[in-house]
């Protein structure tokens, strides 16, 4: 080779030296390699191929026909040739060149090896053999080697990007709220979750202090991260700290959270960051109100039955007595009354687990609503002399597809709480035709919902507390009958408009 052309091989090696620390994407690095490569050994292309888990790869090629590419790519890919050393390789490619090319074109290769690893190949196709001398070998492989590191350094770049695109993923698509904090508690990172929990965007979070973001209504059950490390809290790097409370947000209401702390130790064992999930337990907190709920309630309403009953009985059981027939009559009379309070709050209680459940399912029929409305009427008018019971539905009023005896449930519920919550006047029970459902509403004229208490009158257990100062109950008819009008594929809803009375809607799809 000539001496001015060496010169050229080592301002080559310079700018690969160059690139380790300037070019760290994989794929224009390759490409720059390979184009020195190429004007180093003189030649028409090449191709660089990297060593994989599961064999060898082109990564890139400068001049190679997209026929031969296409049949070497699969090439390479076969089992038999991942299993091949860089020796092996060497000579397979130079014998696939010589055959495609007719014995034109020759190759030559350069090994990639990094740690002691080959992690790839450099293969130039040329039309001249290989007449190296020894200096020349020299200056080859030190191009190999500083490509090699090369390419090495752009691998593992490549892999921490995408293993902080992993972890950046999976951080902001937890459920849960993310901090990450320092060792000074000053927040460095923040997920999507804590901005929804916190309702302000993570410019607001990011540089802000734990404490400027973390703070309780009122002091939460457990010990708090400042208490904590007064009592040199974290002691091991899994010492985890929970706190449970109310967190105090910049616009109300305040959220309840739990919060777990895990602590990341460096290796000299001080701590580097800490760890702070942020989880909302608004339905934990309501499962474990409406348990106490439901224990209150039912507590209630079973002690009163079973105390009557229990009363009557023992009377009508004392021997020192002796009572009448009307006397007897009318105590088994309340007997029964209150047994079958019993047995409609049992079925009522049964009825909310197997919704609970999922496991209400229609079984469908055609309905006549205004004969259905009618019955119900008649039957609930002899339970009451105080209150006037009206139907009132359109002629030609279509036929649903409804389970009947659901949908008599639904109206039943909703005569009953009028019955008992209106002190007299008119219930109406109107039917109304919609283009695709039906509406029936059941209005009276007593004292109304407070629109306070309208949001939550189809929950579970829920009663107001003037109601529940007035009348007995489980909070339980409302949201049957909320369960059963949304299975059939329709809504219930509370009409606000109305002043004076309460009424309430509900629709059902028309076939």
């Amino acid at each position: 080779m000539l001496p001015d052309f060496r010169v050229r091989q080592r301002d080559y090696l310079l700018e690969i030296s160059r690139a380790i620390t300037e070019e760290l994407d994989l794929d224009r690095l390759l490409a720059r390699i390979l184009r020195f490569a190429t004007e180093i050994l003189a030649g028409q292309a090449g191709i660089i191929a990297l060593r994989e888990a599961r064999g060898w790869k082109v990564a890139v090629a400068q001049g190679i026909p997209p026929a031969f590419l296409r049949y070497l790519e699969p090439l390479l890919a076969e089992e038999q040739v991942a299993e091949l050393d860089i020796h092996e390789l060497n000579r397979m490619l130079k014998e696939l060149t010589y055959t495609a090319s007719m014995g034109l074109l020759s190759g030559v290769g350069l090994p990639l090896v990094a740690h002691r690893q080959v992690i790839g190949v450099i293969f130039i196709f040329r039309n001249y053999p290989d007449l190296f001398s020894a200096n020349d070998r020299q200056l080859l492989q030190a191009f190999a080697d500083q490509a090699a590191i090369a390419v090495y350094n752009a691998q593992l770049y490549r892999q921490v990007s995408y293993e902080k695109q992993r972890l950046d993923a999976l951080i902001d698509s937890a459920a849960d709220g993310i901090l990450i904090l320092d060792a000074d508690h000053a927040i460095e990172r923040c997920n999507l979750a804590f901005e929804r929990l916190f309702n302000r965007p993570r410019q607001e979070i990011i540089g802000r202090s734990h404490a400027e973001i973390i703070r309780w209504v009122r002091h939460p059950e457990g010990m708090t991260l400042e208490e904590a490390e007064a009592n040199n809290w974290p002691l091991t790097p899994h010492a985890y700290l929970y706190v449970e409370g109310d967190l105090e947000r910049p616009e109300p209401p305040p959220l309840p959270v739990g919060i777990t702390y895990a602590p990341l130790l460096g290796e000299d064992g001080v701590l580097r960051n800490i760890i702070v999930t942020v989880r909302d337990i608004t339905k934990f907190r309501t499962a474990e109100e409406i348990k106490n709920t439901f224990v209150s309630i039912i507590s209630h309403e079973l002690r009163t039955p079973v105390a009557l009953i229990k009363g009557y009985v023992s009377t009508l059981r004392r021997e020192d007595a002796h009572w009448d027939r009307n006397v007897v009559q009318e105590s088994l009379a309340v007997i029964e009354e209150e047994a079958d309070r019993l047995a409609s709050l049992i079925d009522d209680l049964l009825e909310a687990s197997r919704l609970q459940a999922g496991g209400l399912k229609p079984q469908l029929s055609d309905v006549s609503l205004p004969a259905l409305a009618q019955r119900l009427a008649e039957r609930f008018q002899t339970q009451t002399n105080r209150h006037t019971i009206v139907v009132d539905f359109p002629e030609n009023f279509p036929t649903v597809l409804a389970d009947e005896k659901r949908i008599a449930q639904v109206l039943s519920n909703l005569l009953s709480n009028a019955i008992k919550y209106a002190p007299g006047g008119e219930i109406r029970i109107r039917g109304q035709v919609r283009p695709e459902q039906v509406i029936v509403t059941v209005s009276d004229e007593g004292p109304g919902i407070d629109p306070a208490d309208i949001p939550y009158v189809f929950d579970r257990f829920y009663r107001s507390e003037r109601v529940a100062r007035q009348t007995k109950g489980a909070g339980l008819g409302l949201y049957l009958a909320k369960a059963i009008v949304e299975a059939h594929g329709g809504r219930i809803w509370v009409d606000s408009s109305l002043q004076g009375g309460a009424r309430i809607c509900f629709s059902l799809p028309r076939p």
